[in-house]
């Protein structure tokens, strides 16, 4: 079964019963390495393998990009 979300201001369908974390390496980013705000609130990292994503969701995700 599928959810309908929204993902940086995209429309996405993705697989029911998907974390947080679980998107993230699926979109090919290091969950370690991402900032999260769902429906307007910032998610802690520490708990993104714990948070299951809903149909109906936003989400905004920024990921860190080291340089130097």
């Amino acid at each position: 079964m599928s959810i309908s979300i929204t993902l940086n201001g995209e429309p996405r369908t993705i697989d029911d019963g998907l974390t947080i974390a679980a998107l993230a390496e699926q979109i090919g980013l290091n969950p370690a390495k991402i900032a999260v705000e769902r429906n307007l609130e910032i998610v802690p990292r520490s708990i993104l393998a714990e948070v299951l994503l809903t149909d109906g969701d936003t989400l905004e995700i920024v990921h860190f990009v080291g340089g130097g």
